[in-house]
Parts: C-alpha cells; sequence; structure tokens
C-alpha cells in the first residue's frame, strides 16, 4: 500500500508539473502580448503609476511624481498611496534589466504562474484530504480523490483568464493573492500539525506581511485569520507574538519613511481616505459607479475645493477626506445602506457590459462567468455533504475560507468596489470549482458505463 501511495504521488507531481507549465506560457503569452511599454489598459491603469514611480526612485527622486499625480498628490511631494514592496520590486527589475518592463513582465509571469496554482492545488489537497470515498476517474489516473480536485483546481487557476491578464500586468493583484494564498496554506498546515513549529510562525508572520505591504487592506482580515488559527489548533497565544513582531518589523521601515515625509504617523498607504470618500460620494446617489464616466467629472474635481485650497499633504489630504466621507454616511444613513447593497452587483459582475472594453468583456465571460456556476455548484456541494458538527466545520479549512469571502466582500461592499477587488475571493472559489468538476464527471462516468445485469 506504500508502494502505491508513493506511485500515486508521483503521478500527482508529474501532472502538476505538466498544468505549471502550461500556466507559465499562457501568463508569458500574456507579458509579451502586453509589451515592454506601461500603458493604460483596461483594468491595469495602475501600472502607469507604479512604473513611472519606480523610475523616479530609480532617479533618486524618491517616491513621487513629477506633475500632479493620482489621487491628488502634487508635483514632486512625497506619495505613500502606492505599494513601496511592489514599488521595489519594479525598481530592482529595472536596475538590473536596463529599465526593461517586458523582464519585469515575465519575471512577474513566472513566479506566480507557478506559486500561484501550485498554492491552489495544496489549499484543495488539505481540503479534501479527509474525503475518503471511491473516485473511479482518480483511481484511472493514479490518484487520490484529493489530489484530482487538487489537479483540477490548479488547471482552472492557470487558464483563468483574469489571473492570466493580471500576472503580467505591472500592478501588485498576482504578488498580492499569491500572499494570501501561501498564508492561508501556512494556517491549515498549522492546525494539522501535532504542534506547530516555529518555523511556521515565522512562515506565517512573512506570509501576512507580504499580503499587507502589498495592499494594506489585509490588515483587517489578519485578526479573523489569527482567531481561526487558534480555536483550530488551539497553540498558546503567546505563540501569536512571533509573526505579529515580524509583521510590525515588515512595516515599521515604511511608517518611519512617513513620519520622515509627512510629519506626522501614517501606518503604511495613504489611500483609505481617498477610497472611502470617492466611493460613497453623494454623486452615486443610492447606485455605485465602479469608473465614473468622464461626463460626469473626473474623481479630482469631486475633491472639497476647500480642502485644495490648503494644500495639505498627502497624507493630510487622506485623513480629511476620511472624515468628510463620514459626514456623508452620518447626513443620510439610509442613502450609505442602499448604495453599499448596490456595490454587490459590481462586485459579483460576471456579464458583458457595452461600457466595458473587448479585453474586459472577454476577460470577465471566460474567467468568472465561465467557472461560476461550478464554483457555486461547489460550493453548495461541501454544505450539503456536511461536517457532522458545527466544530468540525470551523476547524475545517472550508470555514476559513468562507469566512475570508464573508469579510473581504463585506470590506469592499462598505467602501468601494472593483471587479479586480474581488479576485482573491476567486482564487479560493476556483477550488470548489475544482471538486464540481470532479463530480459531475463522476456522475457522467456512472452514468454511461454498462450495467450489469442481474438475474
Amino acid at each position: 500500500m506504500e508502494q502505491g501511495s508513493l506511485m500515486g504521488r508521483g503521478r500527482s507531481k508529474r501532472l502538476l508539473t505538466i498544468i505549471l507549465v502550461f500556466s507559465v506560457i499562457f501568463r508569458m503569452g500574456a507579458a509579451f502580448y502586453l509589451g515592454n511599454a506601461a500603458r493604460p489598459l483596461p483594468g491595469i491603469f495602475d501600472q502607469v503609476s507604479y512604473h513611472n514611480l519606480a523610475l523616479r526612485l530609480l532617479d533618486g527622486f524618491g517616491f513621487s511624481f513629477d506633475r500632479l499625480w493620482w489621487p491628488a498628490t502634487r508635483a514632486n511631494e512625497p506619495t505613500a498611496h502606492w505599494s513601496y514592496l511592489y514599488t521595489l520590486y519594479l525598481a530592482a527589475v529595472y536596475f538590473v534589466s536596463g529599465r526593461s518592463v517586458l523582464i519585469a513582465r515575465l519575471l512577474q509571469a513566472v513566479g506566480v504562474g507557478i506559486l500561484m496554482p501550485w498554492l491552489v492545488y495544496r489549499l484543495a489537497v488539505k481540503t479534501f484530504a479527509h474525503d475518503a470515498s471511491a473516485s473511479p476517474l482518480a483511481g484511472r489516473l493514479g490518484v487520490t480523490r484529493a489530489e484530482l480536485i487538487g489537479l483540477l483546481a490548479a488547471a482552472i487557476a492557470a487558464i483563468y483568464v483574469y489571473f492570466v491578464y493580471y500576472a503580467a500586468a505591472l500592478i501588485t493583484e498576482s504578488f498580492y493573492i499569491t500572499a494570501i494564498l501561501w498564508a492561508f496554506d501556512v494556517a491549515i498546515g498549522m492546525t494539522r500539525a501535532e504542534r506547530p513549529s516555529w518555523g511556521q510562525w515565522v512562515q506565517l508572520g512573512l506570509a501576512v506581511g507580504t499580503a499587507v505591504l502589498l495592499r494594506q487592506l489585509f490588515l483587517l482580515f489578519i485578526p479573523f485569520l489569527f482567531l481561526w488559527i487558534y480555536w483550530s489548533a488551539r497553540p498558546r497565544l503567546i505563540r501569536f507574538a512571533l509573526p505579529s513582531v515580524l509583521l510590525v518589523i515588515m512595516i515599521l521601515p515604511f511608517t518611519w519613511r512617513n513620519y520622515q515625509a509627512f510629519d506626522r504617523f501614517v501606518l503604511l498607504n495613504t489611500n483609505a481616505g481617498y477610497a472611502f470618500y470617492w466611493g460613497n460620494h453623494p454623486i452615486h446617489g443610492t447606485q455605485f459607479i465602479p469608473i465614473l464616466p468622464a461626463e460626469v467629472g473626473s474623481y479630482y474635481r469631486l475633491l472639497p475645493e476647500d480642502l485644495l485650497a490648503q494644500n495639505l499633504s498627502e497624507a493630510e489630504l487622506d485623513s480629511a477626506l476620511l472624515e468628510r466621507a463620514f459626514g456623508f454616511i452620518q447626513d443620510d444613513p439610509g442613502r450609505y445602506i442602499l448604495l453599499s447593497l448596490s456595490r454587490f452587483g459590481p462586485y459579483f459582475q460576471f456579464w458583458p457590459t457595452a461600457d466595458s472594453s473587448t479585453i474586459s468583456n472577454i476577460s470577465r465571460i471566460l474567467s468568472f462567468g465561465l467557472f461560476l456556476p461550478f464554483m457555486v455548484y461547489g460550493l453548495v456541494l461541501v454544505i450539503r455533504t456536511g461536517f457532522g458538527t458545527l466544530k468540525a466545520f470551523l476547524v475545517s479549512p472550508i470555514a476559513l475560507f468562507m469566512l475570508f469571502m464573508l469579510v473581504y466582500t463585506g470590506i469592499h461592499v462598505l467602501t468601494w468596489t472593483l471587479i479586480r477587488y474581488r479576485l482573491p475571493i476567486d482564487a479560493l472559489l476556483i477550488i470548489f470549482a475544482g471538486a464540481a468538476l470532479l463530480d459531475l464527471a463522476e456522475r457522467f462516468i456512472w452514468r454511461t458505463r454498462p450495467q450489469t445485469k442481474t438475474a
């Protein structure tokens, strides 16, 4: 039996390697398609900002722009709006490659092309490791049922058009999603260990720290992640000090830089106030508009004139806008509730629209639109299967995934929503899509196989 198990793992690794090869090929193709210039393309406008910010850093001007820049940063003034970690990545690649945008795209495409499907595979295997039911299809391939679900999920991640497109874009999305998957992989591994090792606690700190440096929003989920680990593994509370200290150490240099630049405390990035202000501005009414059309007015023109007249720094304006946004809510809480509810549509949008570009519509249909039925089917399948007890469910990886989906969706529904903000949830839903595909394939095989006659 042990030899058969080893052979199965070898077969699974070979199949996974093939998937990863195709994943990298697709993403490299996207990198060549996007080319050696950072242009404002649909869904990835921010790559122009990251590109220019990295160049300014290389030229010795620090984190700043040479002209008025999004969101409202004046020329040659310090900015903390953008991910420091991703900007440093681009600057490092540009320094070594002679400022080649294409090389930065290719390195990113190869890295996430391998890591993202591999982590999806690992998470799927750990999630369904308890499933000991027979699988004729898995038996034919010489793998376990959990491994086959993992392979199917990895294959979906490899071809998921959104992931292919964003893997080649000079923005944080792909690295950010990969860091979240890494954090969940470590967390689940800790709950499966008899006693989590110090190495696992270090990995957890590095994973959550990387995710936060790519997008500070993940800070809001860390307490929920730690709570789930505590509930599932019951470690001594003091053990959480190590990943927490590592997280602080990773953030602290940028907090210090912000204090030097703005003469005030700014933990990491200056973007929460801007997003919350624009996302809840009365111009939306009760129907959220993800990207305001030009005829409605630019985002800059929506900024209060009295604040702009004060020549506030980026950090000061961010704080002031956050206060104004809360004022919008206090003035009309009913509108805020309706506006927040209206964000569900754009957040989970899977259909084409006339005001979207061709590449946006194609990406939307051939990723979330194509696999959403399987994601939902897989979720229903898992829920119907049951876990025996509530406690068994709460300590399962599925509970962690659902917790993240609820919290992460809630954050964006209450603030600002774009389709790409949902992509970390897509990466987890793909696991359920893999389970759905296997279930449907097994049902098809069972219904089409010859039936033996009985006397």
